[in-house]
């Protein structure tokens, strides 16, 4: 792989039709995609990971960069990327590049409409980095690498109808149908941490009040724990002592470890958060009826400590419970690569087409090759 000098058209530009198709035939497509290995990108508040991934999902190697800051330009991010990718190609045979931006993407998979922890504001993140490369390019939101990761790879093989919940520092979320992932008419489906559960409650940095990320995320985990610990609550005396009274210092998965060491106050937190994951969960099966919710995330490394109660809050709230069937609540199996395997995936559908384009231009060149031969032969002849 190498990269291009200067091209009298961006590539993204050439290839932007074959991926505006890309998406109405996902299911088909991944079956007789190309079984090459690709790059997945998975882009977040403060790391940049970077993976070479084969037609089954493995990992060949993995690469990882602190973000820049995000009052740096996005080509400063733009960078890191083209520098991450070219360094596994040195050592791999690299074919397409997926990228799961943590952010809204158009529906078109080109501009990243905006980056809570990235200064990209409609930026067009495809055209740039395919510009830069010589490979083909697809971008989408990390949410949504997440969940085609977990469905050809992990908790969600065999379901034709999955939602995907991921519980970091928010909610992100997405929705797979039929082997494809619904993106909505601008692309920003999946939003989920945004949907009101109390109204007039805390404030959210979106601007709104009473966000399901503001009840049911690592968030809302440590705001309850410091609340408790400022407060100088008896209960808080244990998570107190393990920071030695530095409250700034308390973490979700401080909470975590301690909640599995038995800390009362850490296991009663994860319990309400997880409460609050049901009654989103339960919101969202009666909207789209799902058979099967993934819970990833950072958060969800507290395993059965928060989607126990999640499942027991989820069967109490769930409209027409008890006279309709109830979709399965599991923990993605992933971790914290499904997103870059997702995206890596995804992008062997675009290497595919981009594969055929190339053999077609081989292919007439070669014809072109012979009838300058056949030319010359003739004249030689004559």
């Amino acid at each position: 792989m190498s990269t291009y000098g200067n091209f009298s058209a961006p590539i993204g530009s050439r290839r932007a039709p074959a991926l505006r198709t890309v998406g109405t035939r996902e299911r088909r497509s991944h079956l007789t995609a190309p079984r090459v290995p690709t790059v997945g990108i998975d882009i977040g508040g403060t790391k940049v990971m970077a993976g070479v991934v084969d037609a089954d999902g493995n990992i060949l190697e993995k690469v990882r960069t602190e973000t820049p800051d995000k009052s740096k330009s996005p080509k400063v991010v733009e960078d890191t990327i083209v520098e991450l990718v070219l360094d596994l190609s040195d050592r791999h045979d690299v074919h397409a590049v997926g990228i799961g931006a943590a952010g809204w993407v158009d529906a078109d998979r080109n501009r990243v409409l905006f980056a809570p922890h990235l200064s990209w504001r409609n930026e067009p993140l495809r055209d740039r980095i395919a510009g830069r490369l010589a490979v083909p390019v697809l971008v989408d939101n990390d949410a949504n690498t997440a969940a085609w990761a977990e469905w050809r790879f992990g908790a969600g093989r065999g379901e034709d109808h999955l939602v995907m919940i991921t519980l970091g520092t928010g909610i992100g979320g997405a929705i797979l149908e039929d082997g494809q992932v619904k993106r909505g008419k601008y692309g920003v489906a999946g939003e989920f941490g945004h949907m009101q559960v109390v109204p007039g409650g805390h404030r959210c940095p979106c601007g709104n009040r009473g966000c399901w990320e503001q009840y049911s995320s690592g968030n809302a985990l440590v705001r309850e724990a410091r609340e408790l610990a400022a407060a100088d609550s008896p209960v808080a005396y244990g998570i107190i002592e393990h920071v030695k009274g530095n409250i700034a210092d308390i973490t979700g998965p401080m909470i975590t470890e301690l909640a599995r060491d038995g800390d009362a106050m850490c296991i009663e937190l994860l319990q309400d958060i997880g409460q609050w994951l049901g009654v989103g969960i339960a919101n969202l099966a009666a909207a789209l009826d799902p058979s099967c919710f993934v819970i990833g995330g950072g958060v969800s490394a507290a395993d059965d400590l928060l989607i126990g109660p999640a499942r027991d809050a989820f069967k109490r709230q769930l409209t027409g419970r008890g006279y309709r069937p109830e979709a399965r609540i599991a923990r993605a199996q992933l971790g914290p690569e499904a997103g870059m395997v997702g995206a890596a995936d995804l992008a062997r559908l675009v290497a595919r087409r981009f594969r055929r384009a190339n053999r077609r231009r081989v292919e007439r060149h070669e014809r072109y090759e012979r009838y300058v031969e056949a030319r010359r032969t003739s004249r030689d002849t004559a």
